[in-house]
């Protein structure tokens, strides 16, 4: 254990200044291991490289690149219960949906491999005679992608798969609470034969690397997941020197459920968005919003079943939900349960439980005739906790649901075409689920938000070529006339 994992830098595995501890939320006692921490002379060294390595790299074609993320696709297949583990064991996620995760990480890689293949162009007819036209799409060229940790290779895929596919190079800052499962995946792309300087792997401290990215004239572009103050002082940083970039921040996600809902299905809709991966996923549902003729029996089946998960391991084959990632972040979700009394909430659970080897768990939590002006109904609180909200009819439950300085997801659970159809148009939400959870989306469609939940173009899928390329206009006249 005392060997420590090295950074990628220019093609070779490169040691820090110091090294920083890997414990798993699950048991503190349990240390992962030793991740070496990149200083800011590594983000330029790094981005030297990627410059250098470019030209090379765009001039081995598209079947090159899609190539190279077939092959990486295949390893994290191959090695997708590896890969869960770690997760699992240093993020928190039950082993089932670490290994999920896991799996469509290696789907995304594949998708962009046959995008590599399809990168779109436009032929024109000028206005003017013997004139051609033809608009085609250019690398942005060295790109800082910077991941939470929330997914610690879900998301990092659907930024560097793109990334690379589009023909860039890549410096990849993780979070530094999950180094485990992003060293894993910079071992897979390097092996996979990614040419040196093409790809880094920078771990470490954000308050450090974060402003070295920014600022280095070599990049091109910037692709940030996080938190809204964090992305708030990119995008000011980024002002400076007119950076691109792309920000997906936080949500305050609401469910409407209406009289006419099946039970059954906005119960487990309500719960999977909810509670599902300890509630730490940006499209989780935390405002639940209850029209009042089914309020009582909806609240009474939904704290039941809530509060009979199963909180535990996450490795442990029983657990239903695992451990918050950290002690900082079960204090934070903590305050959150007790600032919901404060402000008049009855809590069922919300407390934190001893579990067998002293990890950061929490039961979930549900506040009971929450207001939709409280804080802990519109702040993020990014864990296992819900607002129950009450409504009238379904102009006041739409009202309520766009009455937040987030728009990421938004979903409703109804029977009637009629309420659907009206939801969709009129949610001010970048995704909106009709009786599915707020969380959990397909990985070849857009995803991303409105206000104050995203900035700039959105991320998967194809329009994901937004952000990575660059628009070149041709004029060529052919000499007649």
């Amino acid at each position: 254990m005392s060997d420590t994992h090295c950074n990628l830098i220019a093609g070779r595995w490169r040691p820090g200044a110091h090294a920083r501890e890997n414990r798993n939320p699950s048991d503190p006692s349990d240390l992962i291991g030793l991740y070496a921490c990149a200083g800011i002379e590594d983000v330029a060294e790094a981005a030297e490289a990627a410059a250098a390595a470019l030209p090379a790299w765009q001039a081995q074609g598209t079947q090159a690149r899609a190539d190279l993320l077939d092959r990486i696709a295949a390893a994290i297949d191959t090695r997708a219960v590896e890969i869960g583990t770690m997760l699992a064991r240093e993020e928190g996620k039950i082993l089932p949906e670490a290994i999920g995760e896991t799996r469509r990480a290696a789907q995304i890689f594949r998708f962009y491999a046959g995008e590599a293949l399809r990168i779109p162009g436009e032929a024109l007819a000028s206005t003017r005679p013997g004139v051609e036209v033809t608009v085609t799409r250019e690398p942005l060229g060295v790109v800082a992608v910077i991941a939470p940790w929330n997914f610690p290779i879900a998301i990092p895929a659907w930024k560097i798969a793109p990334a690379l596919a589009y023909g860039n190079a890549v410096l990849f800052k993780p979070a530094e609470l999950v180094p485990g499962t992003a060293h894993l995946l910079a071992q897979i792309i390097h092996d996979a034969g990614c040419p040196p300087g093409i790809f880094a792997l920078l771990m470490g401290q954000g308050v450090d690397l974060g402003p070295a990215l920014i600022a280095d004239p070599r990049v091109a572009g910037l692709s940030f997941t996080g938190s809204v103050a964090t992305g708030q002082r990119i995008a000011r940083d980024a002002a400076v020197r007119m950076l691109k970039i792309q920000l997906e921040m936080g949500g305050k996600n609401p469910m409407l459920v209406m009289d006419d809902a099946d039970l059954p299905t906005a119960i487990a809709a309500c719960l999977n968005g909810a509670f599902f991966s300890t509630g730490q996923r940006c499209t989780a549902t935390s405002r639940i919003l209850v029209q009042r003729g089914i309020h009582d029996a909806f609240v009474e089946a939904l704290a039941a079943q809530a509060m009979a998960l199963r909180v535990g391991p996450a490795l442990e084959a029983s657990s239903q939900i695992g451990p918050v990632v950290s002690a900082a972040q079960l204090g934070s979700n903590l305050a959150s349960v007790q600032l919901a009394r404060d402000e008049g909430c009855e809590v069922l659970g919300g407390e934190r439980l001893n579990g067998p080897e002293g990890g950061y768990f929490q039961r979930p939590a549900l506040f009971l005739s929450a207001r939709n002006g409280m804080r802990v109904a519109q702040e993020e609180i990014f864990g296992p906790c819900a607002a129950v909200i009450p409504f009238d009819d379904f102009d006041e439950g739409l009202a309520l649901a766009n009455d937040s300085a987030f728009g990421l997801s938004a979903g409703i659970c109804t029977t009637s075409l009629r309420h659907a159809g009206a939801f969709r148009r009129g949610a001010r939400a970048g995704m909106v689920m009709v009786n599915l959870p707020t969380a959990g989306v397909d990985h070849h469609v857009p995803f991303g938000g409105t206000k104050g939940s995203s900035h700039g173009s959105r991320e998967q899928g194809r329009h994901a070529v937004e952000f990575y390329t660059t628009v070149k206009t041709t004029y060529a006249f052919d000499g007649a006339g």
